[in-house]
């Protein structure tokens, strides 16, 4: 029997490469698997990946036309890692487009911007994004924005300013999915009121199994149904294991002792492996991924849950879940809790591919 295709909401692999100095392309190998990185194309093709979101996200840290050359430059490294393959990825803007590049055997590739920050309180900014291919914006990343708040940030607007507003208006209008994970359970419910058009967490959790701020409340949850969206259920361990939270938050707190930035996005430094020895990570499995995943549908609904995995943009990952290869076992775990094949392909793909198509309709409408 053939697997289930994913399409997954949330790879970090542009950065992971940038961060490692490949960004160029010069050293780059994604064919081989390095042990150094979750994804290459191998394992891809291995966990039937039918299409991947690539992060083109950058640091909070970088501001204003820092920021906007920094995400231009990691659109411009997944076009080109896109032509370095072109048996293998194809560039994607539209369902259509990814249903026919699935259908030739190639992996739909779209673009996700990650962080309002990277549009420097500009729609033009915005526009010319879309026009590169970015298909969905997460609003904020780990930091407040003056427009919208972070869920790991003290609230400030406790929803969206008007600017933050007419984001959410003008990506609706160009057909750009609004992503709230990142955002505030208030940033998200104000943008859950705005939106004409479905959204989505690209990569996060159920608040309810799992007390971090990364995670969705129920009731936010529960508002997917009537707008469409889609929650795609993260495989980070902090945010699926509450005994990986608390750990993390341990951590963080030392971290912050030591004067290290909790929210640093580099390589771990030296002081968290020291750390690490005396105070062994605790790891998640995949069955609490089934258990969000299924949480989620009890919540949200059955056409409202996908996967966001977020490989490339943590430390670790769920034992059974450590690389692009392993979604066939999260498959494999809920089948037998029940699943049918039909509720595991509109896991696995079929409920983003609706939502992107429900952003593509009002953007028709309101173009006219």
């Amino acid at each position: 029997m053939q697997p289930i295709l994913v399409v997954d909401g949330h790879n970090d692999l542009p950065w992971a490469y940038r961060q490692a100095g490949a960004d160029d392309l010069q050293g780059l190998n994604v064919t081989d698997p390095s042990p150094s990185l979750d994804t290459d194309l191998p394992r891809l093709v291995r966990g039937a990946v039918g299409g991947q979101f690539w992060s083109v996200f950058v640091p909070t840290d970088l501001e204003g036309n820092d920021a906007v050359r920094a995400t231009l430059e990691q659109i411009d490294f997944v076009h080109r890692l896109v032509e370095a393959y072109p048996d293998t990825l194809e560039l994607t803007c539209t369902v259509a487009q990814a249903q026919a590049a699935m259908a030739k055997g190639r992996i739909a590739s779209f673009l996700g911007a990650e962080g309002g920050h990277s549009i420097a309180e500009s729609l033009q900014v915005l526009r010319v994004f879309y026009r590169l291919g970015v298909r969905y914006l997460t609003l904020t990343h780990n930091r407040n924005l003056s427009w919208a708040d972070s869920c790991t940030d003290e609230p400030v607007l406790r929803g969206l300013s008007r600017f933050g507003e007419a984001v959410v208006g003008e990506m609706n209008r160009l057909g750009m999915l609004v992503d709230l994970s990142h955002t505030s359970a208030d940033t998200a419910r104000a943008a859950l009121r705005v939106s004409r058009a479905p959204v989505i967490f690209s990569h996060s959790a159920c608040r309810a199994l799992c007390d971090h701020p990364r995670d969705v409340p129920d009731d936010v949850l529960a508002a997917l149904r009537e707008n469409g969206g889609v929650v795609m259920i993260t495989f980070v361990p902090a945010f699926v294991s509450p005994e990986c939270a608390a750990w993390e938050l341990e951590l963080r707190a030392e971290l912050g002792r030591h004067q290290l930035d909790p929210d640093g996005v580099g390589p771990e430094p030296p002081f968290v492996r020291e750390w690490e020895s005396s105070h062994p990570r605790p790891r998640a499995t995949v069955a609490h991924v089934a258990d969000h995943v299924e949480h989620a549908r009890e919540v949200a609904g059955l056409e409202h849950i996908g996967i966001g995995a977020d490989f490339d943009g943590s430390p670790d990952f769920p034992v059974g879940l450590e690389d692009v290869s392993c979604y066939p076992n999260l498959m494999g775990v809920l089948e037998a809790r029940g699943w049918s094949r039909l509720e595991l392909q509109r896991l696995g793909s079929t409920n983003l591919l609706e939502a992107m198509r429900g952003a593509e309709r009002v953007a028709e409408q309101l173009r006219r």
